[in-house]
């Protein structure tokens, strides 16, 4: 399997310069007037520009005012604090105080287009530290 991720933007040249500053993104190719691809993920990030109000699936329309969606993006990061500072000052909402779990810490993020991201840096085994240990060997 290949995962994309698929960012719908309204404004093409702002949301290029919001992913750059705020997550160290470069663009990678043009698809277009309205699809810019950006490297530097572990996954190709495509910017689609579709304006607000536009049909989107079924009989819903675009709408980026912060909105909240089952799925969410999260960006692996080496220092919380750092990070935050930068998507910050790229245009991104903090929402909410960065907080410790038994993985690391955590800071939630709205971006320029309504979509939520959390930036985590982990710590010790990352996610590993809330899996349940392995069942012992057989005998």
């Amino acid at each position: 399997m290949r995962l994309l991720l698929n960012i719908d933007v309204d404004d093409l040249a702002g949301a290029e310069r919001f992913y750059c500053a705020a997550f160290g993104l470069t663009p990678a190719r043009r698809l277009g007037s309205e699809v810019l691809e950006l490297a530097g993920a572990e996954v190709p990030v495509f910017l689609l520009c579709n304006a607000a109000g536009s049909a989107a699936v079924g009989d819903t329309r675009r709408d980026y005012r912060r909105h909240w969606t089952p799925l969410h993006c999260d960006v692996v990061v080496e220092d919380v604090e750092a990070a935050l500072d930068r998507a910050r000052a790229a245009g991104a909402r903090q929402e909410g105080e960065i907080r410790s779990a038994a993985y690391g810490r955590i800071v939630q993020l709205a971006d320029p287009y309504g979509h939520g991201w959390c930036l985590i840096q982990f710590q010790g085994r990352g996610y590993d530290e809330i899996a349940a240990p392995p069942a012992p060997a057989a005998e």
